[in-house]
């Protein structure tokens, strides 16, 4: 789908909803507003609601702005990077009925259509949800990019996230009182990435997550604690991912494969992974935390690899403690590691990173400067370090 052809598609309907309401009754008459979502078109009985908002990531980076995948990654040299990292258009609302929710995202940057999904959420114990999405296997990357905490995802993001696939998904919010508090999600997807509609074989990925809100109240997905919460909430979650195809990792380009991997044949690689994830919430401060386990079975050498990771992460607006600190900014700080094998114990990669977030309609409108330390243990190379400064202003419209 070309830019323009999308351009004249969200006009074309804009359009026809005005000239339309001219002949609707009183009760369906189509009402504008802007809210949290954006501009929103929406009918009096509430049967019918358009949302559609904009957002622009302009980032300078230096040197470089991808992390360091490899030895050979600390040896280019360094180079400034200015530019418009995301350019998103979002559309969602309702259709017929509250409960009936339907939403797409398009990256107009590159062209191409990110999510696009019906969710059926008529019970909360009980909802469904077709198309392509996020899959929520990590806190840290299902959270929206543009609500993060830091100014990207860590560097175990790239080896371990699942990123957008296609299917179907049951989930629900167990409400029970004190610690009989649950999320759950359940999902038989594709399993070869964004943008795919088949599988490559007849194996499909099947996903499966608990959380656990064990002080009575879930945390949305959403970085930092803006909302300042006046009674602690926290969760613990697990999650866990099979999967048969010919790929190893997933982005938001696709399928793809991690370093010491070949691009696969179909059905080459079965991958199972895990992740056990907190998060907490309480006056301003803010906690995440992912371990990851991933293996790797090679079905036509049949070896097998084992990676690991982690990542540690912490906020605070520290107004609360010190009356002369601005209410707008917050200091956060993240520490992630990642072991490509796990029988290589002197094989290690790890990330460093210090925040400082200034919030001038939340995380519609910030600025944010970022300095970040990686380094690359290998038992066989010498050491490979460097630092990497950002500075990025996101803002939606």
């Amino acid at each position: 789908m070309s830019k323009k052809r999308l351009l004249f598609l969200l006009f074309f309907t804009i359009s026809i909803i005005s000239i339309a309401q001219s002949k609707l009754d009183t009760s369906k008459q189509v009402k504008a507003a802007y809210g949290s979502k954006g501009f929103e078109l929406s009918t009096r009985d509430n049967r019918f609601l358009f949302q559609i908002q904009s957002r622009l990531q302009f980032r300078f980076s230096t040197p470089g702005d991808q992390d360091p995948a490899n030895f050979d990654d600390y040896q280019t040299g360094g180079h400034s990077v200015f530019k418009i990292n995301r350019a998103r258009l979002k559309v969602g609302g309702h259709a017929y009925q509250p409960w009936l929710k339907y939403y797409w995202e398009y990256e107009l940057s590159q062209s191409n259509l990110l999510d696009f999904r019906i969710m059926v959420e008529k019970w909360k114990a009980l909802s469904l949800k077709v198309g392509q999405w996020k899959v929520e296997f990590s806190r840290e990357r299902f959270i929206s990019s543009g609500e993060q905490q830091m100014m990207d995802r860590s560097l175990i993001n790239r080896p371990f996230t699942v990123d957008r696939q296609q299917g179907i998904e049951l989930y629900g919010h167990l409400n029970g009182k004190g610690i009989a508090n649950f999320n759950y999600w359940v999902a038989a997807l594709t399993g070869t990435g964004r943008g795919n509609a088949k599988n490559d074989d007849s194996n499909l990925m099947y996903f499966g997550r608990l959380q656990w809100n064990f002080l009575g109240k879930p945390l949305d997905f959403e970085g930092g604690d803006l909302e300042y919460h006046s009674k602690p909430a926290a969760i613990i979650a697990f999650a866990a991912i099979t999967n048969q195809s010919p790929f190893t990792r997933f982005s938001q380009s696709g399928g793809g494969s991690l370093e010491g991997f070949e691009n696969g044949k179909p059905g080459q690689y079965r991958v199972n992974q895990s992740n056990l994830e907190t998060a907490f919430m309480y006056k301003g401060f803010s906690w995440q935390s992912e371990w990851h386990h991933k293996f790797i079975n090679d079905q036509l050498s049949k070896n097998t690899t084992k990676l690991s990771g982690y990542y540690v992460q912490a906020g605070y607006f520290f107004h609360d403690i010190i009356p002369s600190w601005p209410k707008q900014l917050e200091i956060a700080a993240r520490h992630a590691s990642y072991k490509p094998s796990a029988n290589a114990l002197e094989n290690n990669q790890n990330e460093t990173s210090l925040i400082g977030n200034w919030f001038f309609h939340g995380h519609k409108n910030k600025l944010s400067t970022e300095l970040s330390y990686f380094d690359y243990q290998d038992k066989q190379l010498t050491l490979a370090a460097g630092w990497r400064f950002r500075l990025q202003w996101d803002i939606s419209l």
